[in-house]
């Protein structure tokens, strides 16, 4: 039942191995490429129920791990958090020609991206990500970065893994509205490229939610193929990989106003970003109305959050979220950039859209 899907980067291609059980495969697939010691950095929740059955499948290929495990939760994502893993790497005697491994959800896997990346000007790294939103999406494609209070995601580089390890059992051990918000990516697909996979998401994607595992091979192949099939094509975001950020210059706005905090997680703040784009299109004459609504239902179906009336709490002002994606890596000469959508499976880049239709999403 596994797959294995490649990103084609030339001399920095690398293989993402999807399906059960390959936590229990990692040391045989990191093995040649790991040299001295091999830090493996987790959060002190993802080491409480994976770290042991990976560093047993390390140690049976006769690796020398050295776990390194930090604080649980968004907040480690900073420079404190960097600082941190940067003195807990040097002290672990990893060199240049050594490996680091990232286990765990996107918090972790950004943050020992990045770190690195910067590590003695660039260490290799390995993804083994337990999270859904982890799997089909931050894992792949190179992309590092640490939150400032800025905004989401404002520093940080692009540097490769050289192996994605995706273990679909591990999912299972996911609280119900952290698989939810990983669900949100994968429905991300379907809408901006691939409108029969939607369809099969209609029809399937209730049973890979709720553990059927060939149906979350599936989909966390199909999603992996797509992205990497849009990071050979423009890996440094200058063209079609923008339209990968559906719904995120909604959804980090709105992570910002809610202070990166568990009111709202990264993939419930990209439902409701991309249920507006959605809307910002229709009132801008660009998608039909029905396909709009039938994308928000099926969110809803599943269970995620598809409005700002969604999140508990004050509710943020138009005016306050127009301020934070002012602070977006995609404003282009002062202009906002949206991935909007002429329907499900079209999406395209835009930097031309009135403010005012914009403040209007926002204030519905």
């Amino acid at each position: 039942m596994s797959r294995t899907v490649d990103v084609a980067l030339a001399d920095r291609s690398y293989p993402i191995h999807i399906g059960p059980g390959m936590l229990a495969r990692a040391g045989e697939l990191l093995k040649p490429l790991a040299r001295g010691a091999l830090p493996v950095v987790t959060d002190a929740h993802v080491a409480e129920i994976h770290l042991a059955a990976l560093l047993d499948s390390l140690g049976k290929a006769g690796l020398d791990a050295h776990p390194i495990v930090l604080a649980a939760g968004e907040g480690t994502k900073s420079f404190a958090g960097l600082e941190q893993i940067s003195r807990e790497l040097l002290r672990s005697g990893v060199d240049r020609s050594g490996l680091i491994v990232a286990l765990g959800g996107g918090v972790i896997g950004d943050l020992t991206g990045f770190a690195a990346g910067i590590m003695k000007r660039g260490i290799s790294f390995a993804q083994i990500p337990t999270t859904l939103l982890a799997q089909v999406d931050s894992s792949v494609g190179g992309k590092t970065a640490i939150n400032t209070p800025e905004g989401k995601n404002l520093v940080g580089l692009f540097h490769q893994p050289r192996i994605v390890i995706a273990d679909t059992d591990v999912l299972s051990t996911l609280p119900k509205r952290e698989l939810l918000a990983g669900y949100a990516e994968v429905a991300k697909y379907g809408a901006l490229g691939d409108a029969n996979f939607f369809n099969w998401l209609e029809a399937n994607g209730a049973k890979a939610i709720d553990g059927d595992s060939e149906a979350r091979v599936y989909a966390v192949a199909h999603s992996c193929r797509m992205k990497a099939d849009i990071v050979a094509r423009d890996e440094r975001e200058t063209g079609d990989r923008a339209l990968l950020n559906l719904g995120h210059t909604f959804g980090h706005a709105l992570e910002a106003a809610t202070g990166f905090s568990d009111r709202l997680l990264h993939g419930e703040g990209v439902a409701i970003g991309m249920v507006m784009a959605f809307r910002l299109s229709v009132q801008l004459g660009l998608c039909d109305g029905q396909d709009a609504e039938r994308f928000a239902r099926h969110l809803q179906a599943c269970g995620l959050p598809s409005s700002i009336g969604d999140i508990p709490g004050v509710r943020p002002s138009a005016d306050e979220l127009v301020g934070h994606m002012a602070h977006d890596k995609k404003v282009k000469d002062g202009k906002l950039t949206f991935i909007l959508l002429r329907g499900i499976g079209q999406a395209f880049v835009t930097n031309d859209v009135p403010l005012d239709a914009v403040k209007a999403v926002l204030s519905a």
